[in-house]
């Protein structure tokens, strides 16, 4: 069972035995029972206890993320001069399972200012369309730390 879905039960539980089903009293039997499951993580496997969290984090860099870029695309788009340096960057993958790569390929396209163009057939390169890249090698570089880090770690 996953243990998000252990943790909830839990927290049903816990508002079974109090007889409250109060929005506080849930909040603090969650808490409480990820902390008891927190104390017996061994007898877990350590990826499944921290999956949860690791999907939150990147759910949480990719609102960062299209906030950031939003707000440059709009900022660039409104300034009067709009030098833009358009280019399509072949991005190494070192993520192999085609879901991966499916939500690296959805996530670079749902930020403003990217597009993900093709996937080659060996599934080893994505190409990206970039509205505005200085560097190639940053952009490769920030995706590989960002999101393609965040994704290994949520599906590891």
């Amino acid at each position: 069972m996953n243990l998000l879905v252990f943790n909830i039960v839990l927290a049903l539980i816990w508002g079974v035995v109090t007889n409250s089903f109060s929005a506080s009293n849930l909040i603090f039997g969650f808490v409480l029972a990820f902390v008891c499951l927190w104390l017996v993580r061994e007898r877990f496997d350590q990826n499944n206890f921290y999956r949860p969290f690791r999907i939150l984090l990147l759910i949480a860099l990719f609102v960062y993320e299209l906030a950031l870029s939003g707000f440059r695309v709009a900022r660039d788009t409104l300034s009067p001069s709009m030098k833009f340096r358009p280019a399509i960057v072949a991005f190494p993958l070192e993520l192999e399972s085609p879901v991966g790569i499916m939500l690296l390929a959805n996530l670079i396209t749902l930020t403003p200012g990217t597009l993900s163009v093709d996937v080659s057939t060996d599934r080893s390169t994505l190409y990206i369309h970039a509205m505005d890249v200085d560097d190639a090698d940053a952009l490769r570089a920030d995706i590989r730390n960002g999101f393609e880090r965040r994704i290994r770690e949520a599906l590891e």
